[in-house]
């Protein structure tokens, strides 16, 4: 007679062996992994299809062809030609016989724009302190791990989102309606927009710090701002130190760009030029400009190793 299971009775479970349970785990985890790759790629390719037709790579546009004729093109190849010859209109003809004649040429304005260059670096110097003051200030109230309750944070946050989330352009707009032309205007855009960038940058450095220097701190009767004296600020100087000379250069390009708007610095000089369609004077100020960044960027990286001890291997 063979027996029947009822209705109460347990169904013996079927266990497989450990390799033949991995071999299982490891291909249902293989095809959820695929099929996770599938959908990003579908999905990141139907994005770069989208922001690719909204920002006009696929336009065809009417050009004037070398016979003078218009036809229908690509924009894109069909642009291309005109980079080329903008770039062609912004170098000078330079001869080696007359070579110091052509530079000074070039260069006619060296005095007017080396005068607006020193204003360009100290407006990018003092809004770098500005920056570097209030980012490293907020920074610690905006890290989760070390703010004193969640409506500081949420507060602090808000008010770095909004700094940093307006363009400095902008901001030098809005200061230059409040205070006239002028490099105070380009101080003040650059400085609050650096603030909110700084802090942010700073904050997440805060939020991956060691907490047990802190607790240490706490534990021996410290107030919180003991602990972030004692606890987190020695952990963390190195990186601040490395994003302010990083956000310093940063400034200094910034702070050419926004005298276009009246903020004070070289940004008056390119917007004469691209005005007047001064093709060679905009090269020249690129150059200064160029070499300027240059310069800083060697002297921070410089000092940037001197303060976290690698200068002995650069």
């Amino acid at each position: 007679m063979t027996a029947t299971a009822g209705i109460g009775d347990r169904v013996p479970q079927v266990t497989l062996d450990p390799i033949s349970q991995f071999e299982s785990d490891y291909a249902r985890k293989r095809r959820r992994s695929r099929m996770g790759w599938l959908i990003g790629t579908v999905l990141f390719a139907l994005a770069f299809a989208l922001t690719s037709w909204m920002g006009d790579f696929f336009k065809v546009t009417q050009v004037t062809l070398p016979d003078g004729s218009r036809d229908w093109r690509w924009i894109i190849p069909a642009g291309i030609p005109r980079l080329g010859e903008y770039i062609s209109k912004t170098i000078p003809d330079l001869h080696w016989d007359t070579l110091g004649t052509d530079l000074e040429n070039w260069f006619w304005r060296w005095k007017v724009w080396l005068r607006l260059l020193l204003e360009t670096i100290l407006i990018a110097f003092l809004a770098t302190v500005i920056g570097v003051v209030g980012g490293f200030l907020l920074s610690f109230p905006a890290a989760r791990n070390l703010t004193p309750n969640a409506w500081v944070l949420w507060i602090t946050r808000r008010y770095l989102e909004i700094a940093r989330t307006v363009p400095e352009l902008v901001w030098a707009l809005i200061f230059v309606f409040c205070f006239s032309v002028g490099p105070l205007a380009g101080v003040a855009a650059i400085g609050l927009h650096a603030t909110g960038a700084l802090g942010k940058l700073y904050s997440e450095v805060n939020e991956n710090i060691d907490m047990r220097p802190l607790e240490g701190v706490k534990a021996a009767g410290g107030t919180w701002f003991d602990q972030i004296r004692y606890g987190a600020v020695p952990q963390v100087l190195p990186n601040i130190i490395s994003y302010t000379l990083l956000r310093f250069e940063i400034n200094v390009r910034s702070s050419s760009i926004i005298g276009y708007v009246g903020a004070g610095g070289l940004g008056q000089e390119i917007r004469t030029a691209m005005s007047f369609q001064e093709y060679q004077d905009l090269s020249a100020l690129f150059i200064i400009i160029f070499v300027t960044v240059m310069i800083i960027d060697y002297g921070s990286e410089k000092l940037r190793h001197r303060v976290i001890g690698l200068e002995a291997h650069s």
